[in-house]
């Protein structure tokens, strides 16, 4: 259990260049992970967000009581800067249907586990970070149709339903689990924590693999203006959370906690949803699968800036 623990936290550590090799060879080898099954990405999800329940506790949703303004403003900002952003920029790139879909999809999911890890490492507020991604994780069966609904229905068919129940199936549920599991056998998950990074840098990293692979040469073909719009949607983000919270006088932790919260999004959402709201469309998977590669890169350069900035 020791060598897991030191090679988990090796992994984790080191995890935006893990998911950036596995992302390179499949882009450039793409026979080497083609074994990794489309059909599969679901799945990883679930082990992911199951991880992430175990780590969850009743106090993490208590901050909804005690501070409920800034989480009121996290959500808000959430559901909007980042659906927002979305639209425009692929409206301004001019991108086809299929990668539209892909970017509004990024948009419109919650924000992603990595924030919470990349809040702490910024010296933001971590407590704050951990509040928004609970509610937004919990609000997203619900808003994500809507609001992709709302972006998408005059350009592909959006299946409301259907994203309602894969949120609940592949989101909801593993979260409860691991909740409810965590609340009875705490000193074993306590334990089983200290190798979840390395759980969940294998199940992204397949994840990626999988919609990387299979769609190796319709990325090149498109690769530039895909990269573009997708690093730019997550730097807006992090801009409009960092500009949004010295406007409503933050200090400087929360105002950190709200611009990683806002810029990095469950992408790895946002590929299963593509694949089970458009099956049509193949290049509505790729976005949120670079999305995944790039914010953690992204990230780890942020938490390197914000952990200089002044602490108020």
């Amino acid at each position: 259990m020791f060598i897991l623990e030191k090679i988990s936290d090796f992994v984790g550590k080191w995890m935006a260049v893990v998911v950036l090799g596995i992302a390179a060879l499949s882009l450039f080898l793409p026979k080497s992970t083609l074994w990794i099954e489309l059909s599969w990405v679901n799945y990883l999800l679930m082990v992911v967000m199951f991880g992430m329940g175990l780590t969850l506790k009743l106090g993490d949703f208590k901050l909804v009581f005690t501070r409920p303004k800034e989480i009121t403003i996290g959500c808000a900002a959430q559901f909007i800067v980042m659906p927002a952003l979305a639209f425009l920029l692929s409206k301004a790139f001019g991108l086809d249907a299929a990668l539209m879909a892909g970017v509004v999809l990024v948009g419109t999911c919650p924000g992603g586990t990595s924030s919470n890890v990349i809040t702490y490492l910024s010296k933001g507020d971590v407590a704050l970070s951990v509040g928004m991604t609970s509610v937004n994780t919990l609000l997203a069966p619900v808003l994500t149709p809507a609001i992709t609904y709302l972006l998408l229905r005059t350009t592909v068919n959006v299946d409301v339903m259907a994203m309602f129940l894969s949120i609940v199936k592949v989101v909801i549920v593993p979260i409860a689990l691991g909740f409810v599991i965590n609340k009875f056998f705490g000193k074993w998950t306590a334990r089983a924590v200290k190798v979840l990074p390395l759980v969940s840098v294998i199940a992204i990293a397949m994840i990626v693999a999988a919609v990387v692979s299979h769609n190796a040469a319709k990325i090149l073909s498109t690769g530039v203006i895909v990269f573009a719009v997708v690093i730019l949607h997550n730097l807006l983000g992090y801009g409009c959370g960092f500009g949004l919270g010295k406007l409503l006088k933050f200090s400087t932790p929360k105002t950190k906690a709200l611009s990683i919260e806002i810029g990095m999004q469950n992408s790895g959402l946002a590929t299963s949803l593509a694949a089970t709201a458009f099956p049509g469309l193949a290049m509505a998977t790729v976005p949120g699968a670079i999305f995944s590669v790039w914010h953690n890169i992204s990230g780890a350069i942020l938490a390197n800036i914000y952990r200089k900035l002044d602490c108020k």
